[in-house]
């Protein structure tokens, strides 16, 4: 068994902090033998909090799947970034079919972004996106301000068409990675480094960019916080996040101490 889980929205609480009881499971499953990996749209500077919990296994996903990462090693195992020949025409694109689209470059050393994509204080790198691009790329940001989030879903999708993967994970905010890269594409790897079929998965998530991730596992839960196409899509319901539903459905599943949550 292997147990996957996205972290904002479903492992971590609203205000972003894991509980001491979710601490305690995480540990106690995997020392029952069970890994748990961290599955999530994060870039690798949003993790360092984090990565404590990973467990003897030491691998998470990150950017949507663009980064397996070895947290003991510290050290990317692998990266499934966009060329630059493809990120070209993925933003062409969209600037042709999203009027108003502004947009940033997630890369493994921050957030690089072209004027007016959110305050500069949050950037690393401000500029036209050809001059800021570089060969870390994991992922190109998409917001339109003023148009609605599902238009922006919609229109991006769209114009973006089999160039990419596109997915989204917060209104207002869309994602797109290399072609291919899912959250279920980079747990299949590390699924198959530990010799875990796909059908021992156990796997929980909130929000669309989750669904490759629990529709390739074995079993699926939406947490009950849960997007409504989430929701409609998985085996199980969890509870919410803010009440430790990750945690209390794995001392379910695991034999574990059950007074841990």
């Amino acid at each position: 068994m292997l147990a996957a889980t996205d972290l904002d929205g479903t492992l971590l609480r609203s205000d972003g902090t894991v509980s001491g009881a979710t601490r305690r499971v995480l540990a106690a499953v995997e020392e029952a033998g069970v890994p748990v990996v961290f599955v999530t749209g994060r870039p690798l500077r949003w993790m360092r909090d984090l990565f404590s919990m990973v467990g003897a296994h030491g691998v998470a996903v990150l950017g949507n799947g663009a980064v397996v990462y070895d947290v003991g090693a510290g050290e990317v195992r692998r990266l499934r970034g966009i060329e630059r020949d493809a990120g070209d025409r993925v933003m062409a694109a969209v600037r042709a079919g999203v009027p108003g689209a502004l947009m940033g470059l997630e890369d493994l050393d921050g957030l690089a972004a072209e004027p007016g994509f959110v305050d500069e204080s949050r950037t690393d790198r401000v500029g036209p996106l050809a001059d800021v691009w570089s060969d870390g790329v994991t992922k190109v940001l998409v917001r339109a301000p003023g148009l609605e989030p599902e238009a922006l879903q919609d229109q991006v999708a769209a114009a973006v068409g089999g160039l990419a993967t596109v997915t989204w994970s917060m209104p207002g905010l869309v994602e797109i990675s290399a072609t291919g890269v899912t959250k279920a594409s980079a747990l299949a790897e590390v699924a198959a480094d530990l010799g875990v079929a796909a059908a021992d998965v156990v796997a929980f998530g909130d929000m669309p960019n989750d669904l490759p991730m629990l529709g390739w596992a074995g079993t699926s839960y939406a947490v009950a916080n849960a997007h409504p196409t989430v929701l409609e899509a998985t085996d199980h319901t969890a509870p919410a996040n803010d009440a430790d539903g990750v945690a209390r459905t794995l001392a379910r599943l695991v034999p574990i101490t059950p007074d841990l949550v």
